[in-house]
């Protein structure tokens, strides 16, 4: 009860200084595009001499981290890197390269179109299963996506695209399909939710022909500082998961 109080007390204090100071991707207060669903791109960007500083926690130790920046408004270029044992006892296991992406914007939204982004993204989630030569789930490889963001009670983005994989060593090359959808709740907060139809993850060891469903929130807490929680695989899509994975996810957008 003790430890309660204190925390009860903290969220108080802290609150009104979140709300003060929100620059986020999350809530109605937000002012920065997501780049990302949960999983798969969005066609936000990154503004010129903007940078995106991540990090995610993940299955068996894992962590991802990752840098992104906006080279133009349109055009934005990043690196990631991790591995699974990084937090906890097991043996620390990098995954084998680093993962590259860059995204271009062809067409800004207006009021009948929606955005549409063009990119490539070499990096996979959840830990790399070494036996398959690929992540537990594939990287997007080249992609295109569409982004229409409404006014309904708050903010509603909705989201949908396709992608080529070069994960493709398990023998699946299917073309993939992926839709999503972010709500506001309030000024910080945000509901994300994510279908993965894994057409070319159907024809394998790992995946049970489901497609992968994710959620996620997302909370602006502070100045470009995002911190978000994912309960991925709602679907149970792989064949060794009872329960979704908890993800948990931080990162900070600042400027040059």
């Amino acid at each position: 009860m003790k430890q309660l109080l204190i925390l009860l007390s903290l969220l108080v204090g802290v609150l009104p200084e979140i709300y003060s100071q929100t620059r986020g991707t999350a809530g109605d207060m937000s002012t920065l595009e997501p780049t990302m669903i949960i999983d798969k791109p969005t066609a936000g960007m990154l503004r010129r001499a903007d940078y995106l500083i991540s990090a995610t926690f993940f299955q068996r130790g894992g962590v991802l981290t990752g840098v992104s920046v906006g080279l133009f408004d349109r055009f934005s270029f990043g690196i990631s890197y991790g591995g699974t044992g990084i937090i906890g006892p097991d043996k620390i296991e990098m995954n084998p390269l680093p993962g590259v992406k860059a995204k271009l914007r062809i067409i800004q939204e207006t009021t009948m179109m929606p955005a549409i982004a063009i990119g490539f993204d070499s990096q996979g989630k959840e830990p790399y299963l070494d036996s398959l030569n690929r992540y537990t789930i594939k990287s997007a490889g080249f992609y295109a996506v569409a982004s229409k963001n409404y006014e309904l009670l708050g903010h509603l983005s909705l989201h949908g695209g396709l992608n080529y994989s070069f994960e493709n060593r398990d023998g699946d090359k299917d073309l993939n399909l992926f839709v999503g959808a972010e709500k506001s709740l309030g000024d910080i907060l945000a509901l994300l939710a994510e279908y993965d139809f894994a057409v070319n993850d159907n024809n394998n060891s790992i995946g049970r022909g489901r497609g992968y469903f994710n959620l996620g929130f997302r909370l602006s807490a502070g100045e470009g500082l995002v911190i978000g929680f994912d309960l991925k695989n709602v679907t149970q899509n792989q064949k060794n998961i009872r329960i979704a994975n908890r993800v948990l996810q931080i990162e900070y957008v600042g400027s040059f």
